[in-house]
């Protein structure tokens, strides 16, 4: 499944390309996330303990003389150690005492064709198991760059990703920069942006040939379409959270498809007949533009996605950095 460890993977091979370095690799980002993700768990369960000591404290029957009220007695709490938290998380099924076992959980089982590591372990991968692990999943995958204004706004600034499966590392690391970079939709992103990006990855599964162009569902997949035009083929695609993000219709979706591949013409009033699939053979008297589109090709697919901001990805850094368990080594402090 898609987790923010893959987005910070994105950030880091990003960041190491500005420097002319290679990043870290992904196994020792997803074992620092893992602890990252460990240590927030127990810090808001050490916070709901303070929590609790804090109301029973306030709540101690204490009379207007300020001595406690006949029978009862102060109450204390001691505030527990990590290990009764690990102890405490392991046995309610909320957290693993150990990295591995918070490593990436089976994949939906949209990604059936995909090869993914779903066991628990009771100790902790290696460095070569995990990377071993790693090597094994294979996805096709897009990854996207947005800036986000002061005020919240997403601006676009790249997209771009592949329906052959990658090796996850090494497409992340690839396609983490040819957005970044080679999006001819925009200029290449420069370092001075970096603190305002974003990043979205999306892992994609069960492709299914849609019986029409209208054959799929808004909000659960995505659509890749192709055509023949003039006696050129023509595709493009749009990601499942695309449309919703736009607010259009699935005709909307199609049409925008279209002219994002490179069709010219402009709308027309019977395309929605088209895309339903209706015979050509009823405009066989008219140029229209439709009539010069042939071999109309639509499939659907699924998507796993996850997202961090620069913020989130800092925010994990500098955690690491502040360890004092040799941690730190694995990074070196980011402009």
């Amino acid at each position: 499944m898609a987790t923010p460890a893959h987005c910070f993977y994105c950030f880091e091979s990003l960041a190491a390309s500005y420097d002319g370095n290679d990043p870290i690799s992904l196994a020792v980002v997803e074992e620092l996330w893992e602890r990252y993700e460990q240590f927030k768990k127990f810090a808001s369960l050490r916070d709901e303990d303070e929590s609790l000591l804090l109301e029973r404290t306030e709540v101690s029957a204490v009379n207007t003389s300020g001595e406690s009220a006949p029978g009862e007695h102060p109450q204390t709490i001691k505030l527990p150690t990590i290990d009764r938290l690990q102890t405490q998380a392991a046995s309610d099924g909320s957290v693993s005492t150990t990295p591995s076992a918070m490593s990436n959980k089976s994949s939906s089982s949209i990604f059936s064709n995909a090869t993914t590591s779903s066991s628990v372990s009771s100790q902790p991968d290696t460095p070569a198991e995990r990377q071993n692990k790693l090597s094994e999943q294979k996805y096709p995958l897009f990854v996207t760059w947005n800036t986000l204004s002061k005020g919240g706004r997403k601006s676009l600034r790249g997209c771009i990703g592949t329906f052959e499966a990658q090796e996850l590392s090494r497409g992340l690391k690839s396609y983490a920069l040819t957005s970044a970079f080679d999006d001819t939709r925009f200029s290449p992103i420069p370092e001075s942006l970096f603190p305002s990006l974003s990043c979205s990855l999306t892992l994609l599964g069960t492709f299914e040939p849609c019986t029409n162009a209208l054959d799929w569902t808004l909000g659960v997949h995505g659509i890749r379409i192709s055509f023949i035009h003039r006696g050129r083929r023509y595709g493009a695609t749009y990601l499942p959270d695309v449309p919703v993000e736009q607010g259009w219709t699935k005709d909307e979706t199609v049409k925008s498809l279209m002219h994002k591949a490179g069709w010219d013409a402009p709308a027309e009033s019977h395309t929605r007949r088209f895309l339903r699939g209706s015979s050509s053979g009823e405009h066989t008297n008219s140029t229209k533009p439709w009539d010069q589109v042939s071999d109309f090709r639509t499939v659907k697919y699924q998507g796993l996605k996850s997202s961090a901001s620069y913020a989130e990805w800092q925010s994990w850094r500098d955690w690491v950095l502040s360890q004092e368990d040799g941690s730190e080594q694995w990074l070196e402090p980011a402009a």
